[in-house]
């Protein structure tokens, strides 16, 4: 890092690095035939002692060296310093910047450590010499001095798998706690099924080999340690387990053997160091433990929700990944709605390891539930939150996810639409212009109805709205209107209404098929119940006719000349509607040949 980058960093972290440490928790877990190795390097000269030299270096390097049948998995780079930090670096000349970032402070100077992420870079490089370079802390290293605080180092973890291995559970934890005086860490999200070949391992900063003072190291409260590299009284002490190495100023990757200090069924584990003088950072610890259980997990891959209805139908995936045996059959699995119950299943087949398995259900909310609610898929429940399975990980059995009903919007009554009888009390209507005069939107698919049930299951559809002849009068028309979730509902009603008829002055009773008939439009079949009566000039009734019997200027009416048809001449009528809406009229009518 340039000079410049770090009179920054030294400004931005002076305030907000000031703080205490962050506590060791559970990073990763890997189930499997796993296991690990570590390598890295210090950057001090020597052993950092008060008032000597502060000479430090900005890259070291270190060899990896792995089998041909260990596959890697995943590789963790940790670095770590005095200072605020130093947060991008090189690895073989690969620029790699922190991922995530730990501090510390201690008698008032803070120090720092990163992580990144560098698994491909190890996977495609393999087993060579890493140089972990432009890992600067020069401009910084002279105030920590002082009181023999100055160091920097690095380490890789690197996670492989090996088929000839036992099944393991391996869990990556990472922080930052210091001591002195004491510190007190507990891994949790262990199962232990075996304790033969148990492991536990340490990447610590700041150890110094000449200060062992009332310095111990125990989990679950008894003394471990790795005699000759790692006294009982001095675990940290510059050493590297995995190589041998004494030579790790300031820094240690120590695993140790706890096959006798963990039993059978654990599921967590304390973790206790105690320093009298040396300043001890540990930034990472990892468990090695024979394991041999299934990982039930459950997804939700589809749902289908329908408008206007409680019921809801699920496709859902149960997983036996990261896990280190089968999961059995008959798994139970429950659903849960806002925390209540509303279905149970179970898996049907035995699955292997990283194996799963596809199921569907159809669930009812009941009415007592919100519209807007949580689905809650749990496997390994047998619905009062209780399993069966021991598993990997008893925390990663449900799956959720906030789910609205499709609700439709209320009933919305249009006003009626009128139109004039054309016979037989019926009329044409333009459905889709009554729509559209109401500023109904129906740019969307817009469907019309006859019944409210045809509607709602979008059956029987009026296939020429715009053209559509009524069958009763009055006789409601219902409207769908897609939306974006589900459907609008309108209704009106359409009438047909009886309209003053027009009377012709004339007509002209010669056979020649045109304007034969006393033509009264809007009339016939219409005021279907009307009567019309035919007066010649000195008023004498000379026909009577109806809605059956319109008038061919014959005369049905009198004592003579039944039959005939009437000379030319002006004749008066009087019409009778029958309709409460219209007064009898009458009127004259001219005849001619």
């Amino acid at each position: 890092m340039s000079l410049s980058k770090f009179v920054i960093f030294i400004f931005i972290f002076a305030s907000s690095y000031l703080s205490f440490s962050q506590d060791i928790e559970l990073f990763q877990q890997f189930n499997g035939r796993y296991d690990y190795t570590a390598i890295g390097n210090t950057l001090n000269l020597i052993e950092n002692e008060a008032l000597i030299t502060c000479d430090i270096l900005t890259s070291s390097s270190a060899d990896l060296s792995l089998n041909a049948n260990q596959n890697i998995v995943a590789a963790y780079l940790y670095w770590a310093g005095s200072g605020p930090g130093d947060l991008d670096v090189e690895i073989n000349g690969i620029p790699v910047s922190a991922d995530r970032s730990f501090n510390t402070t201690y008698n008032a100077k803070v120090f720092f450590s990163a992580f990144a992420d560098i698994t491909t870079i190890v996977q495609n490089q393999g087993s060579i010499t890493y140089t972990i370079s432009e890992l600067d802390l020069t401009e910084i290293i002279g105030a920590y001095c002082s009181n023999g605080t100055n160091f920097g180092g690095w380490a890789i973890t690197v996670i492989y798998e090996d088929s000839s291995l036992p099944l393991n559970q391996l869990n990556v934890y990472d922080g930052l706690q210091s001591v002195p005086i004491t510190i007190s860490i507990t891994l949790d999200n262990l199962n232990v099924l075996d304790s033969e070949g148990a492991k536990i391992g340490f990447i610590a900063w700041e150890g110094d080999s000449a200060l062992a003072i009332n310095e111990q190291l125990t989990i679950n409260g008894n003394l471990i340690g790795n005699p000759p590299l790692n006294p009982t009284n001095n675990a940290f002490n510059g050493t590297n387990s995995f190589t041998g190495a004494s030579n790790l100023y300031n820094m240690d990757i120590d695993v140790y053997d706890i096959q006798d200090n963990i039993n059978i069924g654990d599921s967590s584990a304390t973790i206790e160091l105690t320093s009298g003088q040396d300043f001890v950072m540990i930034n990472n610890i990892i468990t090695v433990l024979n394991s041999q259980l299934p990982d039930a997990t459950i997804t939700l891959n589809d749902y289908d929700l329908y408008c206007g209805e409680r019921n809801i139908d699920i496709e859902y995936t149960v997983f036996n990944t990261n896990s280190t045996d089968p999961l059995p059959a008959n798994t139970s699995i429950a659903f849960y709605a806002d925390g209540v119950l509303i279905g149970q299943a179970n898996t049907q087949n035995e699955l292997q390891i990283n194996d799963f398995e596809i199921g569907t259900t159809s669930l009812i909310i009941p009415e007592n539930i919100s519209d807007s609610f949580t689905l809650s898929l749990t496997v390994d429940d047998d619905g009062t939150g209780n399993g069966s399975v021991t598993e990997t990980n008893e925390l990663n059995n449900s799956y959720e996810i906030q789910l609205d009903l499709l609700i439709i919007s209320p009933l919305v009554i249009l006003p009626n639409s009128i139109s004039c009888d054309e016979g037989f009390n019926s009329a044409l209507f333009n459905l889709v212009e009554i729509l559209n005069s109401n500023n109904i939107n129906t740019t969307t698919t817009t469907s019309f109805f006859t019944s409210l049930s045809d509607l709602e299951l979008n059956t029987n559809k009026i296939l020429i709205p715009d053209n559509y002849t009524n069958t009763s009068s009055p006789q409601t028309i219902y409207v769908r209107v897609e939306n974006s979730t589900c459907y609008d509902i309108y209704a009106f009603d359409i009438l047909v209404e009886n309209c003053p008829p027009h009377i012709p002055q004339g007509f002209s009773p010669n056979g020649d098929n045109t304007n034969d008939w006393f033509n009264i439009q809007g009339f016939y079949n219409i005021f279907e119940k009307h009567e019309l009566k035919i007066f010649n000039r000195y008023g004498t009734l000379i026909f009577e006719g109806n809605n059956d019997t319109p008038w061919f200027g014959l005369i049905n009416r009198g004592l003579n000349n039944h039959g005939k048809i009437v000379p030319v001449g002006t004749y008066f009528y009087v019409i009778n509607f029958n309709d409460s809406n219209y007064e009898p009229t009458a009127g004259w009518v001219y005849v001619n040949y």
